[in-house]
């Protein structure tokens, strides 16, 4: 939240106001959303099927969490045109002139969970957790990390 206050500041926002047109939530509602637990879809996916690693994606964001999964050996490379960014995102960015890089290291920017599964596991892992009223997206691959190389990064 110490990045989120800072921009708050910066933009002098109104907590009270109306996030956008789209909703009747303000822009602090919208800052304040919890975060979702995924506990119960995720349960009944692993008994469907391998899960081969999973990240909840808190404080510390994308490219901080995802690793956290992972052996050293290899790296996550997640397309970011792979998911719809939630307005929230686009409003931190602009308002307090936050790169990329640093959105993906601090903000889940929409993923709240990662699951890595196997390829022929993507789609039926899909179709169950949208079954279960989640959003599930493919987002990306798991490669062999090249020497020196992060061991997470949106592109």
């Amino acid at each position: 939240f110490s990045l989120i206050r800072r921009i708050v500041d910066v933009a002098e926002a109104d907590l009270y106001q109306p996030f956008d047109a789209s909703t009747s939530a303000t822009l602090g509602d919208v800052l304040l959303t919890p975060t979702r637990i995924y506990v119960k879809p995720v349960l009944a996916l692993a008994k469907m099927l391998h899960i081969k690693g999973m990240a909840h994606i808190t404080g510390g964001g994308l490219t901080l969490n995802v690793p956290r999964m992972l052996p050293e050996s290899v790296q996550a490379v997640m397309d970011r045109s792979l998911w719809p960014r939630p307005a929230v995102f686009d409003w931190l960015q602009t308002q307090g002139h936050v790169a990329d890089d640093e959105m993906h290291r601090v903000f889940n920017c929409g993923i709240g969970m990662v699951l890595a599964v196997g390829a022929s596991n993507v789609a039926p892992a899909i179709a169950a957790l949208q079954r279960a009223g989640e959003q599930a997206f493919d987002i990306g691959e798991i490669i062999a990390r090249p020497d020196g190389a992060p061991h997470a990064i949106v592109r």
